[in-house]
């Protein structure tokens, strides 16, 4: 058994140089690295509208990055559809406000503790529930 697996890795040691050759059955055509040539470096084209800002001028477009991050991922106000209003008729929380769901991430957002329990559940171990066990108090 030792012997066919020497042979075994032999054969297959020499197939994977003979690769390396450009003679035999693996011969195949290579490219030619002297004849590769380099392509123009790629030229952003001018635009005439722009104006150079004058030295010294304050910035003429000032961006909030944090509210544009905002906006990017969570847009603007969401209107309500048909059945969400409908299920806050029937629970009688019909005056929420309808932009809540953008001042979510809201840094001046209130967020209430839950507490040593709740980060227990959530740093919890992710299993299958398989060796999970109640107790009743």
């Amino acid at each position: 058994m030792r012997k066919v697996l020497i042979a075994t890795s032999l054969v297959a040691m020499m197939a994977s140089l003979s690769a390396c050759g450009s003679r035999g059955i693996f011969n195949r055509d290579r490219p030619d690295e002297m004849a590769v040539s380099r392509q123009a470096p790629l030229v952003i084209p001018p635009d005439f509208a722009l104006v150079p800002p004058a030295p010294g001028a304050a910035p003429t477009v000032t961006a909030d990055a944090n509210r544009q991050a905002m906006e990017a991922m969570f847009g603007g106000p969401a209107a309500r559809s048909a059945s969400e209003n409908a299920v806050l008729g029937e629970a009688g929380r019909d005056n929420a406000l309808p932009g809540i769901r953008s001042s979510v991430g809201d840094p001046q957002t209130n967020m209430v503790d839950k507490g040593a329990t709740t980060r227990d559940i959530l740093a919890a171990p992710e299993g299958d529930g398989q060796f999970g066990r109640a107790v009743a108090n």
